[in-house]
């Protein structure tokens, strides 16, 4: 009987020690990749459920004889493991350059539009270091304020974008990345949509002391045979566990209309709720 009942509390004690062992969450295995800052990442591949971040941005780009000022806000989260959401508004003001042409008619201020975006990371690999995604931003474009004001209809046209990301991190400190995919533009009023293809590679080294990045990005944008190169030097600086800056130049190689642009991006992740 002595023997019985030692061996009903012995399992019983076995079955406790397990069934908590067992209700542990466990988090999915991630690898830390440098993300440019240009053309950011719906979220960090291999996302995990409950990620949030919030990005505020602005910039100033010269475009044949005008500064445009541009900015975004932008919401990233991550309702499931692996699977990142993003809503992001973008907009642009002018203002005339000092080798401005009179009688040129000047650009009018505009909230860009919405864009909505989803993105899945479907291979994460510590042996090699690696992680793969892919993803769809649809944006819908507006008339400017100019035109809304005026009795046209809020929705000029619209933009869809899959898009492949692959990542690798060659060691500790050194990152590569690329993102390309095709990009067809509508127009109301056109039949015919405009199609693009772009092709996005960064590199960065990161240095010893926590988050920060040195790093250039380099952005093509394909138009049947015609290509827009943008080159893109960049730096991060993490301000606090939580918070950080990125700040980028925009060197163009061969486009005639546009010359040196600058933004800024301030990134914050709100830390998660402890249950």
């Amino acid at each position: 009987m002595k023997h019985i009942i030692r061996t009903l509390v012995l399992a019983i004690t076995c079955s406790a020690v397990f069934g908590q062992t067992d209700s542990l969450p466990t988090l999915p295995v991630k690898i830390h990749h440098a993300e440019p800052l240009f053309i950011d990442l719906i979220r960090d591949l291999g996302a995990r459920r409950g990620e949030k971040e919030l990005n505020v941005g602005w910039g100033m780009e010269s475009q044949n004889g005008y500064v445009a000022n541009t900015g975004f806000f932008e919401y990233e989260f991550s309702p499931v493991n692996r699977l990142g959401l993003e809503v992001e508004v973008p907009f642009t003001f002018y203002k005339p350059a000092f080798e401005h042409r009179e009688g040129e008619e000047a650009p009018r201020n505009r909230m860009e539009g919405i864009k909505l975006a989803s993105q899945y990371t479907f291979l994460v690999s510590p042996k090699y270091n690696m992680s793969m995604a892919v993803g769809y931003m649809h944006e819908f474009r507006t008339h400017s304020f100019y035109s809304l004001s005026h009795g046209s209809v809020p929705l000029k046209g619209h933009s869809m974008s899959p898009f492949f990301v692959v990542a690798k991190r060659w060691g500790k400190r050194i990152h590569s990345m690329i993102y390309t995919g095709p990009e067809w533009e509508f127009t109301a009023g056109e039949k015919k949509a405009e199609k693009y293809y772009q092709l996005n590679a960064s590199i960065h080294y990161q240095l010893k002391n926590g988050g920060n990045l040195l790093g250039v990005e380099v952005n093509q944008e394909y138009l049947g045979w015609k290509a827009e190169t943008v080159v893109r030097p960049q730096v991060k600086l993490v301000i606090s566990p939580n918070l950080a800056l990125g700040l980028v130049t925009g060197i163009p190689l061969n486009l005639k209309e546009r010359g040196i642009s600058f933004l800024a991006r301030v990134i914050f992740e709100p830390p998660k709720r402890r249950k």
